[in-house]
């Protein structure tokens, strides 16, 4: 299971206790917000689209959404995100659950820089019942990024 695998990760690297299970769902921006006791926007959501090159998932801020023509323009190509029956074969992690961490080796990760106004936020930690609280170095250090995008508006 992808909860074990991300929790495993963070154990090795000492942040174990970082590392939150809830009884409820997570599994939206909203869900995992009341959840963790934060603000959605602070919900670092990570979606998960397919390019030509193979999977990317961009992690952005709980209350943004992906504006396609930032995207087009970063990627020169259509925003397409990955069927939900497929998420988890082509990510290494089921809807709900999708984060940065222990993702397949072929998955590219970016941050959007939406998340660079806050200090501390709270990715999912590969369930639907899940997450990890990391200033943005962490996240930036531990998620394996590519590099910063601008491919979100809206907040």
């Amino acid at each position: 299971m992808s909860y074990e695998r991300v929790k495993e990760y963070f154990e090795s690297i000492d942040m174990g206790k970082r590392v939150m299970v809830f009884e409820k769902s997570s599994a939206t921006v909203e869900e995992a917000a009341l959840a963790v006791g934060c603000e959605p926007k602070q919900i670092a959501k990570t979606m998960s689209f397919l390019q030509k090159e193979g999977p990317v998932l961009i992690v952005a801020a709980g209350d943004v959404r992906v504006d396609n023509k930032k995207y087009k323009a970063e990627f020169h190509q259509k925003a397409k995100m990955i069927p939900w029956e497929q998420v988890e074969e082509q990510t290494g992690h089921a809807p709900g659950g999708v984060c940065p961490f222990v993702v397949k080796p072929e998955v590219t990760v970016y941050l959007d820089v939406s998340l660079k106004r806050f200090e501390t936020v709270y990715p999912a930690a590969g369930s639907g019942h899940s997450a990890v609280r990391l200033s943005v170095p962490e996240l930036e250090r531990y998620s394996g990024f590519m590099r910063w995008v601008d491919v979100c508006g809206g907040a």
